[in-house]
């Protein structure tokens, strides 16, 4: 197996699929690394970085049984990198407006011409059936100051899109 593997599965949201899914890794001799698992509608996603001294099949070998039993669909790629090797946010975004079609790419597009690199981007729809309201929040990591990033997305609000750029407090200790 090489240095890291990205395990990734998909599947109706169910009590237990986090225990049965590392229980199989650890019985297989895997060390977990950064994991992101979340549930989307009634989708459970499960984002994994796997490590270990077996081979990429006998790892699939271990986890397929539990993912058919509980319905998850599974992929596994080599990765290279390990642990801490990441940025650390400084800038959080919020976005808040009018349900529409192309808020995510409007938004991120000017992020991404002012370099700004999401690191985790969540979003919700609230509201009701005939108003419903956007709601997003993006960390990730930009050279920029906050009122530049700030004055690239203003233009949005006559788009009825408004926008929150704040640091990200990180507390350590």
């Amino acid at each position: 197996m090489p240095d890291w593997n990205m395990l990734t599965l998909v599947g109706a949201d169910r009590p237990g699929i986090v225990s049965r899914v590392t229980r199989a890794l650890y019985t297989c001799g895997c060390n977990l690394g950064e994991a992101s698992m979340i549930r989307l509608g009634g989708n459970f996603t499960i984002m994994l970085m796997v490590s270990g001294e077996r081979h990429c099949d006998e790892l699939m070998a271990a986890v397929r049984p539990v993912a058919e039993e509980l319905g998850l669909r599974i992929h596994l790629d080599p990765v290279p990198g390990g642990l801490h090797r990441h940025l650390v946010p400084n800038l959080q975004v919020r976005v808040f407006g009018a349900d529409r079609a192309g808020i995510v790419a409007d938004v991120t597009e000017i992020l991404a011409e002012h370099g700004f690199n999401i690191l985790e981007l969540e979003s919700d729809v609230a509201g009701d059936a005939q108003h419903p309201v956007y709601i997003m929040n993006i960390q990730g990591y930009c050279e920029r100051t906050i009122e530049e990033v700030q004055a690239a997305l203003s233009a949005l609000s006559t788009q009825g899109v408004s926008v929150d750029v704040a640091p990200v407090d990180i507390l350590i200790g």
